[in-house]
């Protein structure tokens, strides 16, 4: 790699930029300090802490995503069948971060494990098409490894014994499936991230809070040059040159590939979506509720906006939510600007944007209807997972802000993603993390991911350190259930989670 320590401005050097304080970073970080720890990095983050955005434990749900409970990664296909192949997908990507926290947590790396909880994983519906559904995905989903420990009931007493909230109250007549696996688990993705930067501060990983990027150029010699003001001291400037760039900024990342106009990055858009919960911390209700109850989506609804009934354990108190309730709002974070998205639209993404805008005119009148409800319309649909919920006991609070892709398509002109997405340079120099949905439960191997992408040459080099970090990685864990049941088993054994 050149020598950028001969600074043709008066700038800091330093081999990595992370920009950004949340659950991605935090990972990029650590993964590339285990592989190198000679290499300087600097993380910046435009708030005065770390995980204060979406990484947060009340800016999401918390749902180590594991495809246990979440009916959209595997629906019913228009011939009937269900294929699992997805959810499977979510699954192992979910194992691998499992497996990477175990090891840091052996380690000495994470000295405090509670940011990971045993809560099991329930799906629940509600009507004849949909217990049928449930029937079906559990017959396919039984004979895979990685759900086989998962149970199936539409006997209410069975399900009351699962999660008794959900079934006291209710009509009788009303048909109702459960599927039910215990080895679920919450995340507290703060907590982790706030461990994970601690570890790399001892490390000598410069910290920088308060900082905005004002500008991203590109030298010729390869360099990244930013420019950062100082959010709270006008002349605070601080000017960062570095090798490589990491844009891990939730939903700031778009903003930020576009100020450094790679050409990867032209003709994506965003179209961010807002989230409220509904939140309750009477400990006698909490205490009655263990799991994280997930059902079907409304028709129209985005995927993240699929209802759930969830026990959270944070700070060491357990808390019930219920949400999400998509709504609208213009800025990419929580604590943007309003001005995120206009400022956004350029020539080069109007066009992607306005056909995936027609294109999914349906979701766009769901969210309208969404941001329309009254707080007693919105808890009608809380009755419905939980008949005898108070609504003296339960406040509504907003979590994060979420941007879906909008990408240029050849065929449809522009198409709105609900997944991640890594856009890279091609010298592999600067690389960004956009869109939302599993995000964080994903983060460490969509971080590995990125590193085989922006560094090929290290690969092999890192290949050794990579495996002690992660055991099971590039082996499908699925496909072979004697590792898998001795990696999940020595995993939930050193994290302190369920696994029989």
């Amino acid at each position: 790699m050149p020598d950028f320590s001969r600074s043709k401005t008066m700038a800091e050097a330093t081999d990595v930029v992370l920009v950004g304080g949340g659950i991605m970073s935090a990972t990029l970080g650590v993964l590339l300090k285990e592989l190198e720890p000679s290499w300087e990095i600097t993380l910046i983050e435009r708030l005065e802490d770390v995980a204060l955005e979406s990484s947060n434990a009340w800016n999401n749900a918390g749902t180590g995503h594991s495809a246990l409970c979440e009916l959209n990664y595997a629906p019913l296909t228009a011939d009937g069948t269900i294929d699992p192949t997805r959810a499977l997908n979510i699954a192992e990507q979910f194992h691998i971060s499992r497996q990477f926290w175990a090891t840091l947590v052996e380690e000495g790396k994470l000295t405090d494990r509670s940011f990971i909880n045993s809560v099991p994983h329930m799906s629940l519906v509600m009507n004849a098409d949909h217990c049928s559904y449930l029937q079906k995905r559990f017959d396919v989903f039984k004979n895979q490894k990685l759900f086989e420990k998962m149970e199936f009931s539409t006997d209410r007493a069975k399900i009351a014994e699962w999660a008794p909230l959900v079934i006291n109250g209710r009509k009788e007549g009303q048909p109702v499936a459960a599927n039910y696996s215990a080895e679920g688990t919450d995340v507290d993705f703060g907590s982790l991230t706030r461990q994970m930067v601690q570890y790399l501060r001892e490390k000598g990983v410069k910290i920088e809070f308060n900082r905005h990027v004002d500008d991203i150029k590109r030298e010729s010699d390869g360099a990244w040059v930013l420019k950062t003001s100082d959010t709270r001291n006008p002349d605070g400037q601080l000017t960062l040159r570095t090798r490589f760039l990491f844009l891990g900024a939730g939903g700031g990342a778009l903003t930020l590939l576009q100020k450094s106009g790679i050409p990867e990055g032209k003709g994506y858009g965003g179209f961010p979506v807002s989230g409220l919960f509904f939140r309750n911390s009477n400990p006698e209700t909490a205490a009655q509720h263990n799991a994280k109850v997930y059902g079907q989506a409304s028709v129209g609804a985005p995927p993240m906006s699929v209802p759930h009934l969830d026990t959270r354990n944070v700070d060491g108190k357990r808390h019930l939510m219920f949400g999400p309730y998509a709504g609208f709002r213009s800025n990419f974070l929580k604590q943007g600007s309003l001005m995120d998205l206009p400022m956004s639209i350029h020539l080069d993404n109007l066009y992607p944007m306005l056909r995936a805008g027609w294109a999914n005119m349906p979701l766009t009148k769901y969210l309208l209807g969404e941001l329309r409800k009254t707080k007693e319309e919105r808890f009608a649909s809380l009755l419905e997972y939980y008949p005898e919920a108070n609504p003296d006991d339960w406040e509504l609070i907003t979590a994060g802000q979420r941007v879906q892709i909008i990408k240029k398509d050849s065929e449809k002109g522009g198409v709105l993603q609900f997944g991640t997405e890594i856009v890279a340079h091609a010298d592999g120099s600067l690389a960004a993390l956009l869109g939302a949905s599993p995000g964080a439960s994903t983060a460490v191997p969509l971080m590995i991911k990125l590193i085989h992408q922006c560094f090929p040459s290290r690969i092999s080099s890192w290949e050794g350190r990579l495996k002690e970090l992660v055991p099971g990685f590039g082996i499908k864990l699925n496909d072979n259930p004697q590792l898998a049941e001795e990696i999940i088993s020595h995993n939930a054994k050193v994290l302190g989670i369920h696994h029989q």
